[in-house]
């Protein structure tokens, strides 16, 4: 076997430990962890948000691809693999690729997670966790960089680190035109805008929230930045893949299919 490819069970294993997949309470119909298997041995790996059908008919045709997700294929449940189920089974099958998916485990993640990576990228100092989510605190809220002083600064920043068009991102002003406090959960946590108000921010980015978060942020007094649940969640399992290429030597490539969402 070449120093590239790896079984498939030790790549699992590791996964499992490193994430803390059987710790990290979530949505029942998550099944963290390995959700497809392959023939046993993995050549590379590819990154996507999601285990959607694009994503699957994009993957190479050569045998040996890991597919690394952050929302997986099986939350409609406990359902016949037919029709949508049974072409995305097809589709992995026929390529002899595997799939895992890590949803709050990559969120939460200390190194690799969405919310640690985006706190990163941001400059956020003296980061703290905040946010409770099924029991355990998922967020991270720090003190913004002298460069992120307003609320334009943070939405440009976003929008530069993400890769997407400032126009992309929706600001909520109900808090201060200077910012200071920086809180962020990825994804869909329009619902912890309190959270973050409690926690002392007066700014909170997460991806998207309903109709009501508006009246939440300007009442609470804290400004919100919905930039995107597709966007906020790109950056874990691309660090992933980074930290299994730099651990395995498996090379890695992520597969952009934004919804706009």
């Amino acid at each position: 076997m070449s120093p590239a490819a790896h079984p498939l069970p030790d790549l699992v294993q590791y996964l499992d430990e490193y994430l803390r997949v059987r710790e990290v309470p979530d949505d029942p119909n998550a099944f963290n962890g390995l959700q497809v298997e392959n023939s046993g041995t993995i050549r590379r790996v590819i990154a996507a948000v999601d285990a959607s059908q694009q994503t699957i008919d994009g993957l190479p045709d050569a045998p040996g691809s890991l597919l690394l997700v952050h929302h997986g294929m099986l939350w409609d449940g406990n359902r016949p693999i037919s029709d949508r189920r049974y072409r995305k089974v097809r589709g992995l099958i026929d390529r002899d690729a595997a799939l895992y998916s890590a949803h709050i485990p990559l969120d939460l993640h200390p190194i690799v997670g969405n919310n640690a990576v985006l706190a990163a990228r941001l400059g956020l100092a003296a980061t703290e966790p905040f946010g409770l989510h099924k029991g355990v605190t998922i967020g991270l809220a720090g003190t913004a960089p002298p460069d992120l002083g307003t609320r334009e600064a943070v939405a440009d920043a976003v929008a530069r680190i993400l890769g997407i068009a400032p126009t992309g991102i929706r600001v909520i002003p109900g808090g201060p035109a200077r910012v200071r406090r920086i809180g962020l959960i990825t994804g869909g946590a329009g619902s912890a805008i309190a959270q973050a108000a409690a926690a002392g921010c007066d700014t909170y980015i997460t991806g998207e929230g309903a109709h009501h978060t508006f009246f939440d942020a300007m009442e609470l007094g804290i400004n919100v930045l919905y930039a995107g649940h597709y966007a906020t969640e790109t950056v874990g399992v691309q660090a992933l893949a980074q930290h299994l290429q730099e651990r395995f030597g498996l090379p890695w490539e992520f597969h952009l299919h934004p919804t706009g969402m």
